[in-house]
Parts: structure tokens; sequence; C-alpha cells
């Protein structure tokens, strides 16, 4: 096997014991030698994360108020960590600079970046390993997407002997103006590190040992998942399956390097590894749901004749700034799941526009859905899956108000009332957990 890339996530450094546990992990492997890592985590639940102390600085210094509670706070953080890990580390002038500039960024990017860039600085330091700054090396467009030319510069700002840290959530816009992935963006940086590395794999540090078969907060049994591909994986944080960054697969899917989700505090659990393809032993992966979902029904008889019906329904969605998610249809009627927050104080407005423009028989906005996704690659190869899911519903006395499969027939999603979520997750889970 050739490098390895490994983030590891704030709770994985949330202290110095945490830190060497990451040092014995990193030292354990010659071959792990790109590491990105999170800003530190709480250490308990009366701690605050740095991440959200920074935010509190950048809010309370454009206000024009006194910030010095969560600078000292940060001050206090970074100085324990470096005096207990015996390196010297000088945080009064890391900063004393972030101070200097927190009235210069409109945005808050620049700021909620420096828990990362001064845990990459620390981090560097007690491995003694060179420090690459990804604003110098991962760039975003003027729209904030990520700019291929990355790849580029940062395999060159990475090429070398010994060990790299290069910290995680942020690269620089063309301005040189800090830009931020959104919150768990470190997952994708530590892709994007592995892709530039050409890494031969992709370890993923978190706090659990790689993905369940369901959410163990409803299911507590659940089967660990040992291998799952990349779409189903997709499939499945769609739903909110959230051990990984939905967005971290995609500078590693290309290239086919695989993700190994493992637990800082169980080095030796086997995890979970996410392939481009795998054997499929079993037709379902994973289950995974999420509440907060509304239907759109609307009907009109002879629908299927009328052109640019469909067209029209999905210009008001447009116009509104509403994405949907879903659209099951019938001869003479059309559904649209749409999640909550797209919609909303829009409902009324959007419902009345609709019906100007499409005069339809019957038109109704129900909220309160759950959808629920049941995932697995080896669907196709076997009969009865989805007899298998709506009889496992109809017994527990669950109504099914929707229910949609993909073409790639890897996926169906059903939807649910709300209270009936969790439940139902049950039961498809024990419908599938031993069916080969």
């Amino acid at each position: 096997m050739g490098d390895i890339t490994c983030k590891f996530g704030g709770s994985s450094l949330a202290d110095a014991s945490c830190f060497r546990q990451v040092e014995k992990i990193i030292h354990a492997n010659p071959q792990r030698r790109f590491i990105v890592p999170s800003a530190p985590g709480k250490r308990d639940t009366k701690d605050k994360k740095i991440t959200d102390l920074l935010y509190a600085w950048h809010n309370m210094a454009k206000q024009g108020l006194d910030a010095s509670e969560p600078a000292t706070i940060i001050a206090e953080r970074f100085s324990e960590l470096a005096r207990e890990l015996g390196v010297h580390f000088d945080i009064e002038k890391h900063l004393a600079e972030i101070a200097a500039q927190v009235s210069m960024h409109a945005t808050p990017d620049y700021m909620a970046s420096r828990g990362e860039y001064l845990n990459g600085r620390l981090m560097a330091e007690v491995l003694n390993a060179t420090f690459v700054d990804p604003a110098d090396c991962i760039k975003f467009s003027k729209s904030g997407d990520l700019d291929p030319v990355t790849y580029e510069l940062l395999g060159q700002c990475l090429n070398g002997s010994g060990l790299f840290v290069v910290p995680g959530f942020y690269g620089s816009l063309p301005s040189g103006e800090i830009k931020t992935f959104s919150r768990g963006g470190s997952d994708i940086s530590g892709s994007i590190v592995a892709r530039a590395s050409t890494s031969a794999l992709y370890e993923n540090w978190t706090d659990v040992s790689g993905f369940r078969m369901a959410d163990p907060r409803i299911v507590p049994e659940a089967k660990r998942i040992e291998e799952i591909t990349y779409q189903e994986l997709r499939e499945l944080s769609y739903m909110g399956a959230t051990v990984l960054h939905d967005e971290a697969i995609y500078p590693v899917r290309e290239h086919k390097i695989p993700i190994h989700i493992r637990n800082t505090k169980d080095p030796d659990s086997p995890g979970t590894l996410i392939v481009a393809d795998r054997e499929s032993k079993t037709p379902v992966c994973g289950i995974a749901g999420r509440a907060g979902f509304s239907m759109i029904t609307i009907a009109k008889a002879l629908m299927n004749k009328e052109r640019g019906f469909g067209f029209r329904v999905l210009e008001v969605l447009e116009e509104f700034g509403i994405a949907w998610e879903h659209m099951p249809t019938g001869i003479d009627d059309i559904s649209l799941i749409i999640r909550d927050e797209e919609i909303g104080d829009l409902g009324d407005k959007m419902m009345n526009e609709i019906t100007k423009r499409c005069d339809p028989d019957e038109i109704s906005l129900s909220p309160g859905l759950a959808m629920i996704a049941t995932v697995g690659k080896g669907m196709n190869h076997h009969v009865g899956v989805a007899a298998r899911l709506c009889s496992a519903l109809a017994g527990a006395d669950i109504n099914i108000r929707v229910i949609d499969q993909g073409s790639s027939e890897m996926n169906i999603i059903i939807g649910v009332e709300e209270q009936d979520l969790a439940r139902a997750v049950r039961v498809i889970y024990y419908a599938f957990e031993s069916w080969t």
C-alpha cells in the first residue's frame, strides 16, 4: 500500500491525552504521512467548541463589543494543550495576529477557520511535521466552488519526505480572502488532500467505529457496516447518516481512493471501508431517515395530455427559490416532496401561484412527513425487497404515505408520518438485518 491521508475530528483532538493517542496512531504506520486536523472539540458537556467561540468573537467584533472573553478561553485552551504536550507554541502571538484582522473581514469565514489553523500549527510542532496552509493551495472560484487547480497546487506543497499537516475546513478565494466549507468540512479537506497527494487510502478518524446499519440512537444493537460503496453512502448521508460529510466522497470517488472510517479511541476496531464497488452479500446495507418534509399534491384531469404542466409547477418553485427532493407521479396527479426549511413561510404564496398558473382540480400542502431510505446495492439481485419492506410496515400498522424507487434499484424511499419515524426505522431494520 502507498501513502495514507489521515483526518482527525475535533473529538479526537479535544485535549493533550487525545493528541498523544493521535500521535501514537500516526507513528504506528509510517505510511500515514498527510495529517488533516480539525479544531479541538469539547472535552466535556460543559465545554465550548473552539469554532463556536471564534464565531462569537467575530459577531462581537462586528457589533463593536468587547470580545476578550472568547479570546481568553481560546488562549487558555491552546496554552494548556501546548504546556501539557511539552512544545513551544506562542498562542499569544497568533491571537494578536487574529485580533488585528478580525474587523477586516465582513464574513465569519476567516475567524471560523482559525481553530483549524491554530490546531494545525500545534500539531505540526508535536509531530515535527511540515505545516501547509490551505489558504495557499486549496482554492475556490468566485462562486465558491472548489477550483480544480487545487489538486496541482496542493500536490506541489505535499511533495517531499516526512509528515505534512494540512488544517481542515478552509481554503481561499481568488481575492485571497479565506473561504470555509460548511460545518464538518474537514472531512472534505481530508478527501482533497488524499487525492492531491495520490494517497492509496484516506483514513477518517472520529469517535465511532464506523457506520451502523441504522442510527444507534434508534436501534442501539444495529450491526456495523463492514463495507459500503460511495453511492450507497451518498444515499444514506442524504437521509441523515452523519458520520462523514456527504461531499467528502466526490474528490476521491473518481480516483477510487477508499475511505476508512476509524475510531481514535478504539484503533483496533475494523471500522467501515467506503469503496468504489463491492461484492453484495445482502440486499440491504443500511436504513436512514429524517423528519421535516412536506408534500404538495396536485391533481388535474387529463394532466398527462397537458403539455408543460410539470414545467409550470417547477417554474413556480424556482421563482420562489425552493428546491424539491422527490416527485412521485400518476396519470392525473403530481406530488412534490420538499424540505420544510425550503418552504419556510412561503407555503401559501407558492400554492396560490401554482393554482394561478396550472388551474388544478385539487391542490394541497401536507406537512409532518418523514422520509426513510432503505439502501443496498444487492436490491436488484433479490426478489421481494419492496414486498418485505411494505409487509413489515403494514404488520406494525404504519401507513406509507408515499413510496419511490430510483432507477438504479439501490434505494427505496418511503414517506411516513413524523411520529412513526423511529418505529418505522426499527421495523425495517429487523426485517432485513439477517436476510441474505
